[in-house]
Parts: structure tokens; sequence; C-alpha cells
């Protein structure tokens, strides 16, 4: 004889040891324990095949510890992964050099002396000439001389604001007129000038720095000497040597910008840019996986002593849960293209709740609400007990809760019902909310019995479908708070070799909830402002 199955409920009430002796049925006998009361409820199951209710409802009265088990089947569970969205962000990638540094280049490849002229000057002063009865008649030659000097530089000095470097020197120029027409010895000339350039850099498609330099120069004192009554001017002379400096510093910047290593910089940067970051380490593990697509130019800017190379690095940005995905393959550094689309770095940050968390809370709100007492319309008090429950996810964004239960009409002599009910409901959070609600919460599919029996009549009450809805209530707040400061600390500074990633987040939403094998998943969206700086160990 094989042993009964053991309930796994207490109940005081009909319990195994009990039995029944000396009843009759259709002329038979059943005399003994729990395996009588099993051989009684076997007979009761053909007596209703063959109609005999009224045996049926005898023996049900007679018999407390025969229990009717019923129950729907459970809903098809799901096993999908969470899929979290792509985003595409622009990550600031500053190159900074220092303009002390190109300073010092500029002046060290830019001589002292500008230009030096020692010539002799045919017309040096022009002859005089007066008008006399309407001709005019020369009454001196013209005096040649011998022109001798030098323009010297001062300090080249870089500075400038946003888009625009300026290159500032000061030029000085002194200049003698020697043996002039055999009459004066030597006459000599000082003057100054203030040397502006403004120049635009950007860079050819091998990353390569080229720059257009614009120069205008004012003479603070022009050169001049007065000879003979006249004044005698040197700027052109000195001018048309100064075109050979506009020329030597338009070709000279480029040369020290390239001493920064532009290229080898962004390689570095491109190639450690394909790359992983951890954003939470449990609860669950959070991954950031980075893909550069693009690197766009933005020119360069200059703010206070630094010159800043602005680029913006286009890149994928995917979210992992669970272990660390391989890093994607590095791709040879692109040529430069037009910086695109809003600077920032976009991502997401799951927050879960995984199904056993949600069930021993609404196990202990069942708990309560039968101490408390359950009254079913139309059948009155009822005696209910509730044992497992189990919650997962289930076709159509859905939440499968299945509840094992026994009840019985309190007072009255009809055996408990007992099994497990299968109810479904659909999770939702409202916009930017935290708080995880279930509605359309209803028993799952449909039974085949006719006639509602106990239990299905007890998850149908509102008091008790109610007490499932709060206890289904998730506040992911606390959850939600720490996995954004596991993130940001994540990312205020994650060094890959000799470059840093360097970000802030600035603004933080949360999508609608997330039905998925792994749990309920709240999907939280964040922004804000990344740099990856150049700073070797």
């Amino acid at each position: 004889m094989h042993e009964p199955p053991a309930s796994p409920y207490s109940n005081t009430r009909g319990g195994a040891d009990r039995s029944v002796q000396g009843t009759k049925v259709s002329g038979m006998s059943f005399v003994g324990g729990m395996e009588n009361e099993l051989a009684m409820c076997g007979l009761l199951g053909r007596l209703r095949r063959y109609g005999h209710c009224s045996w049926v409802l005898a023996l049900l009265l007679l018999m407390p510890g025969c229990r009717q088990n019923v129950g729907n089947p459970a809903p098809p569970r799901i096993d999908t992964a969470v899929q979290m969205p792509q985003q595409s962000s622009n990550i600031v990638v500053p190159v900074i050099a220092q303009l002390a540094e190109i300073e010092n280049g500029l002046n060290r490849r830019t001589p002292r002396i500008l230009w030096q002229i020692d010539r002799r000057e045919p017309r040096c002063v022009p002859a005089q000439r007066v008008k006399v009865f309407a001709r005019k008649v020369k009454v001196t030659p013209d005096l040649s001389c011998r022109i001798v000097g030098q323009v010297t530089r001062g300090r080249i000095r870089l500075g400038g604001s946003g888009d625009t470097l300026t290159i500032t020197l000061l030029v000085s120029a002194t200049i003698s007129a020697r043996d002039v027409g055999g009459i004066i010895r030597q006459e000599t000339a000082t003057g100054a000038a203030t040397v502006r350039a403004l120049a635009k850099l950007s860079v050819d498609s091998n990353w390569s720095p080229i720059a257009k330099v614009d120069i205008a120069y004012d003479w603070t004192d022009p050169p001049g000497i007065d000879l003979l009554g006249q004044r005698i001017r040197f700027t052109g002379k000195a001018d048309e040597k100064l075109k050979s400096v506009i020329a030597g510093l338009e070709r000279d910047l480029p040369r020290e910008l390239a001493r920064a290593h532009l290229r080898d910089q962004l390689s570095g940067v491109w190639k450690q840019g394909f790359t992983s970051i951890m954003l939470n380490r449990e609860r669950p593990p959070v991954w950031m996986r980075v893909t550069p697509r693009r690197l766009g130019f933005g020119g360069y800017r200059v703010s206070g002593r630094q010159l800043e190379i602005v680029l913006a690095a286009e890149a994928l940005t995917e979210t992992f849960v669970g272990s660390r995905p391989p890093d994607p393959k590095p791709t040879p550094l692109p040529s430069p293209s037009r910086a695109s689309g809003p600077e920032g770095l976009r991502f997401f940050i799951p927050v879960l709740a995984d199904f056993e968390q949600l069930e021993p809370v609404v196990e202990r709100a069942l708990g309560k609400l039968a101490k408390k007492g359950i009254t079913l319309t139309g059948i009155g008090p009822v005696d209910a007990k509730f044992g497992k429950v189990t919650i997962y996810a289930t076709e159509g964004g859905r939440l499968a809760v299945g509840i094992k239960a026994e009840a019985r009409k309190h007072g009255g002599m009809l055996a408990s019902t007992r099994g497990e009910i299968w109810l479904s409901a659909v999770p939702y959070n409202d916009v930017n909310s935290q708080i995880v609600k279930v509605r359309d919460l209803k028993i799952a599919g449909q039974t085949d019995s006719k006639t509602v029996n106990l239990l299905f009549a007890l998850f149908g009450d509102q008091a008790v479908l109610g007490s499932l809805r709060a206890s289904l209530t998730h506040d992911f707040g606390r959850d939600y708070q720490k996995v954004l400061v596991a993130a940001r600390k994540a990312i205020a500074e994650h060094r890959e070799g000799d470059f840093i990633l360097s970000a802030d987040v600035s603004t933080v939403v949360n999508g609608p909830l997330k039905v998925t094998g792994q749990g309920l998943f709240l999907p939280v969206q964040a922004e804000g402002q990344a740099n990856i700086l150049y700073e070797p160990r």
C-alpha cells in the first residue's frame, strides 16, 4: 500500500491520524486509518461519476480528512534576458598643449636678428629742383649713400581666446645712412613696431597640424631721418623684410604644434577606447561597453595658457548585465570627420528586482491577511492558510504568481479545499517613477470547473486581490540610488593605460519597467559630460 502524500499545510482539523470506522457504502465497510480515508476519497470520485451526488455530499460531511484538491495550470515561463537599448555618445577628447612650450619652440626657431641691410643707395637724397620761369631747374644733384642697419625682435608671446591664437612680438629697427654725397658722414634712425599675428589652426587628413597666419603690424615709431631738409623713411625697406617673418611663423607654428605628437596621442586614445567599464559590481553586475566609431575634429581652443585641440569621439555605448562582455576589436585611427551631435556621454543602468525578492513579501502579506480573517461574499468567514509563493515572467509582459493555499468555511462540516492557484498581472511604473505597481491582477487561464470552488472564490475576493496588489508593489528607490552611486564612482575617473576617462552624470531619468526572465528591470538612462585626458603614468 502506498503512503499518502504529505500536506504542506498544518491543519488540526481532519488530521491524518483520524479514521472512519463502521461506515458502510453500497454494502462495503471501511475500517481503519488514513488508508481507509484515501480509499473513501477514491470511491467518492467513482460515485460522482455515476451521479450519486447525495452519497458524495453525505460522505463529505462525514469525512473532513478527505480534502478537495483544486488548481489551474501554471502559465508558461519566459526566460528572456534583459536587452538594453544601444546609445550613441559623443565623448570630448581634449588634447592639451601648453602655450609656454610652443612659445619656447618658436623663440628657438626664430632668429633674434630678423634681417640686416648693407647696400649702396644711388638716390639716397633726391635732387632738389626749383621753378624758374615755369621750368624746374636742378639746383642740387642726387646724393648717394650707404644704408646700413638691422631689425631685431623681442620675445614671441602667445595668447588668444576661443578659436583664435594670437602671436605678438616687438620689432626694433636701427638704420644708418652713411657717406651721404660726401657731405654728411652718417645719420642714424631708430624705429619700433608691434607685430600681431592671428592664427587659425586646423589639421589635415592625417591629423597633422596646419596653420593660416594673418599678420598685422604698425610702426609705433617709424624709422626715418632728416637729411638736408628732407625726411628719409625706411619703413618700406623694413616691410619687405617682415614678409619673410610672416612666412616663417606660418611654417614654424605647425611644426611646434606637431611636437605635441597629436597623432600618437589620438592613436592611443582610439585604441584604448575599445573597452568595457564596470558600472555596478553586483545586484546586478553591470558593464558599459564602449566602441568608438568616428573621431570628429572640433577645432582648436585657447583657454588661459593652454591650447586645446577639441575632438569628439562618437562611440556606441552598450549596457550588459552579468559577466564582463568581450572587448570590441580595435580599428585603425580614422581620418578626422566633422564633429557632429551634442556632446555628452549617454548610457543605461538597469536596476534589478529579482523575483526571489518579491516572493517572501507576498507570503508575509497573505499571512497577515489570514490572521486578520477573511469573509467571502455569499460564503461567509473562511479559515485560510497560505503557503509557498512562486513568481516568474510569463507571456505578454506579465508576471505569473503561483500561491499554494488551503481554505475551509469557518465552522462548517465540509472538508477544506487546497491547491495551487495561479494568477497573472501586468507590472508598470509611472513616468520617471521608481515605484512599480501591478494592474489587471486575475486568475490565470480558464478553469474546467463549472462551479466556483472555495479557492477560486478566495482569490477572486477584492480584499485578497488588494493585499496581493499591495505586496507586489515594489519601490526601486533604494536600489536606484545605490546603482547610481556605483556608476558615478566608476566613470568619475577610469584609467586605461595613459588615458583617463573623466565623466560626470548630470541627468538621470528612468524608463518603463521591463519584465524579463531575470527579474523586473527598471532601465535608468544617464547623461553627462565626459573627457578623455592624456596623462602618462
